[in-house]
């Protein structure tokens, strides 16, 4: 019978081997390309999650700077604010706000999962969405105050 071994067994019929089953060429599944596949909420939500979290470990760098600096006095404390104030500082402290809003706001989801609310795959999808939207809305609202009641921004 074409070369493969057949084998048979009591009350069965004559059945191939599987690894001669396999020698033959096969349909295979493809993976989802990238230009098709759509990240599910959830799962964009939870690996922001874990990056705002590095973020914020990272970013108590920042903030541990700023404090020596007060403590060290007036030129340790230009030379931070200069950093702070220039274009690149701007954004490393912009990002560090919405890391701590993201991270803030998604614990809160996260709470009320704990208690049993939100596992429906639209109540989690909306409640995703919501938390990416609130926390640019509160960096932008930080930044703005600091903007305008404080005027640290140039």
């Amino acid at each position: 019978m074409g070369g493969l071994a057949h084998t048979l067994r009591p009350g069965s019929k004559s059945v191939k081997f599987m690894a001669e089953k396999a020698k033959g060429p096969r349909a295979r599944p493809l993976s989802p390309h990238l230009q098709i596949y759509r990240w599910p909420v959830t799962m964009a939500t939870s690996i922001t999650h874990r990056a705002t979290g590095l973020a914020l470990a990272a970013g108590t760098l920042l903030v541990a700077w700023w404090l020596i600096a007060i403590a060290s006095g007036a030129e340790a404390y230009d030379t931070f604010s200069m950093v702070a104030r220039s274009p690149l500082g701007l954004l490393i402290l912009f990002g560090f706000v919405w890391s701590l809003a993201f991270h803030l706001l998604n614990g809160i989801r996260h709470l009320a999962w704990d208690s049993g609310f939100g596992f429906e795959v639209k109540t989690a999808e909306r409640t995703g969405v919501l938390v990416y939207v609130l926390s640019f809305v509160v960096a932008l609202a930080v930044f703005a105050y600091a903007y305008v009641a404080k005027g640290v921004m140039p």
